[in-house]
């Protein structure tokens, strides 16, 4: 692994003033070579994920009225395993490059470069959602209730594995914070992975692992975790740089993410009225 590089004093002439600059630590993104067999950093972040939600599932397998026995958690992780990465993979091309899977058909399989796609990876959690409750008999909503607390840890993975790629980086700031990727030139940017990594991935995960830590009505934790991700999501979009390709679709500031995200924040929303709706009824 190359050594990261040490903190600079930067002049910043726009604004006037002195201000010391983190720069973006040059990170390899192999994190071990055997030969010709490379493993990069992002690929173990789904690693991890995957483990996590492996882990947390059982834990919540054993809660009394569970739908899923800690058994059944393994053969569903993998379930959501092929889910998440046919969906991200396939999601990632339909929202935001369209043309590259006819292109490039085997970028499909390199998940090292990147190039997925939350939400498409969301509908590959809901179709392997409802395949597996079929299996085992336990309704669609009880299961994407189970599943719900699982994912927040797989996104803060995910959002380091895409700060390691040094990918999906913020606009440019003068917050102290603020990280120098020299690539995109000498300006301090938001690291907005990080944002979204702590966001989607800790915060995120406390609430809906202690929102579901009580009986909830059905449908409820689907919603507490549309809605807190979607309200994440849409307000790290107003500081990350939207795809070069892509552009603000509108007013300077709509985002692809903005358009995408907005619908799981209403979805959510929805559900929460409908459980609690039904629960009173």
């Amino acid at each position: 692994m190359r050594k990261p590089h040490r903190r600079a004093l930067r002049v910043s002439r726009a604004n006037g003033y002195d201000a010391r600059m983190i720069t973006y630590p040059d990170i390899d993104p192999v994190a071990i070579q055997l030969g010709p067999l490379a493993v990069h950093w992002y690929g173990l972040m789904y690693v991890f994920g995957f483990a996590a939600g492996w882990w947390l599932g059982r834990i919540r397998a054993k809660r009394p009225h569970s739908p899923l026995t800690p058994t059944q958690v393994d053969d569903l992780v993998f379930y959501i395993a092929v889910g998440i990465v046919a969906g991200g993979k396939l999601g990632y091309h339909l929202f935001y490059n369209l043309g590259g899977i006819a292109a490039d058909p085997l970028s499909l399989l390199r998940l090292w470069e990147g190039g997925m796609s939350f939400h498409g990876g969301m509908l590959g959690v809901f179709i392997a959602c409802w395949l597996f409750q079929r299996k085992v008999g336990c309704g669609f909503f009880r299961m994407t209730d189970f599943v719900a607390p699982l994912i927040p840890p797989g996104l803060g993975f995910g959002r380091i594995g895409n700060f390691i790629n040094g990918e999906l980086w913020g606009a440019p700031s003068d917050l102290p914070w603020a990280m120098v990727y020299p690539p995109l030139g000498p300006d301090p940017r938001h690291p907005s992975q990080l944002y979204q990594a702590l966001l989607e991935g800790l915060v995120l995960f406390a609430i809906v692992w202690w929102f579901s830590s009580r009986p909830r009505p059905a449908m409820a934790v689907s919603g507490v975790f549309l809605v807190g991700y979607g309200t994440f999501r849409f307000l790290v979009e107003f500081v990350r740089l939207p795809d070069a390709h892509i552009g603000y679709l509108a007013f300077g500031w709509v985002t692809m993410g903005h358009v995408l995200t907005l619908p799981m924040i209403l979805g959510g929303a929805l559900l929460l009225w409908l459980a609690y709706g039904k629960s009173k009824g």
